[in-house]
């Protein structure tokens, strides 16, 4: 019988990966004759590269063989790996992980060196300059989408650092906005919606001064959640007009709960923001809505998206009257909604 494995002595490294056929094997060796076929089974099992599978049942020849195999691969050999990992990699990077890992690390290193030459570089360099996400991810990597789109992000947890050690700031889609006077302080308006906003633009650029009574200098197109993406920019998307401090603003749009998180949530942001200012829901224009909304019927009304989020603070409300807040609610509650834009240009005087 043959033997049943490796000898002990001089034994590499093997990583068991399918079974095989005994007669695959055979017809691997082709046209040699038995006793040959039977040599090289025995030596490769004696090299660690074919394992018996002892329960198997023999082939009935002399000498005999089992009818499966384990087949192995010689494990790969990760020395270069590791000692690159434990000798030649910048502080900031993280080893731990790719030394637990090495096949791991042979599969990603192309893009660990790229990103430990970018540290050893700013180690001689001093603090670096930041830059936006798109633009360090093109300086390390040669891809301004690796971090974005592409692994980047996986390969920085792999390496344990965090995207703040890149000194990178994020972007925003530049705000649209319209300013029918540049005098401060002036009235800013922010709207959810584009036909709104091209609507109360169209109406201020011609003979219009006021909206719904009040004097508005300028009008932000938000782009729904946009808005709340575009805070941290505000100040250096706008004009200095549009920014000044006395400037009250003003938020408008849809009469739903996503609506009024939008608001809710940017008016959390402006009380907590560096100027820490107050916005107020366009007060006149919701009671307008409303005012519209009521001649129609409240059957005329759509229904409210079942996937909306239904948790508000209550900020909203302060602004208004009791009875305009429990007619409001009651909207709410029957699962109606009022859209922005039941208003229109006729509506404004």
């Amino acid at each position: 019988m043959v033997s049943p494995g490796p000898s002990a002595e001089g034994k590499k490294a093997w990583a068991a990966v399918k079974k095989i056929s005994l007669e695959q094997l055979l017809r691997e060796s082709g046209e040699e004759a038995y006793q040959e076929q039977y040599r090289c089974i025995c030596s490769r099992i004696e090299a660690g590269e074919l394992i018996p599978v002892k329960k198997s049942p023999l082939n009935g020849k002399k000498p005999a063989l089992h009818l499966s195999y384990w087949l192995a691969e010689e494990a790969p050999d990760y020395e270069a790996e590791l000692e690159e990992l434990k000798f030649r990699i910048a502080p900031a990077i993280r080893t731990d992980y790719y030394l637990k890992h090495l096949k791991v690390y042979r599969e990603e290193a192309v893009w660990v060196r790229m990103l430990n030459r970018y540290f050893c570089q700013r180690e001689e360099g001093g603090e670096p300059v930041s830059v936006s996400l798109n633009e360090r991810s093109f300086q390390i990597w040669g891809r301004e989408k690796f971090l974005q789109r592409e692994q980047g992000r996986k390969i920085l947890a792999h390496c344990g650092v965090e995207l703040a050690q890149l000194h990178v700031y994020g972007t925003t889609e530049p705000l649209a906005y319209y300013s029918h006077t540049r005098n401060v302080p002036q009235k800013v308006l922010i709207l959810e919606n584009k036909d709104t906003f091209y609507s109360m633009r169209r109406y201020l650029y011609g003979e219009g001064r006021r909206i719904f009574g009040t004097e508005i200098g300028t009008v932000i197109y938000g782009a729904g959640k946009g808005i709340l993406r575009s805070f941290e920019d505000f100040r250096f998307c706008v004009e200095p007009h549009v920014n000044a401090p006395g400037n009250e603003i003003l938020y408008f749009g849809d009469f739903d709960y996503e609506g009024i998180g939008i608001y809710e949530r940017l008016a959390e942001l402006f009380a907590g923001g560096v100027d820490r200012r107050e916005i107020q829901p366009f007060v006149r224009a919701y009671e307008k809505m409303l005012e519209k909304a009521a001649v129609r019927g409240q059957d005329f009304l759509p229904e409210t998206s079942e996937n909306q989020n239904r948790n508000l603070s209550g900020l909203f409300f302060r602004y208004f009257a009791d009875s305009v807040t429990g007619q409001m609610r009651r909207i709410l509650e029957s699962g109606k909604y009022i859209p922005q834009e039941i208003i229109n240009i006729t509506d404004f005087c």
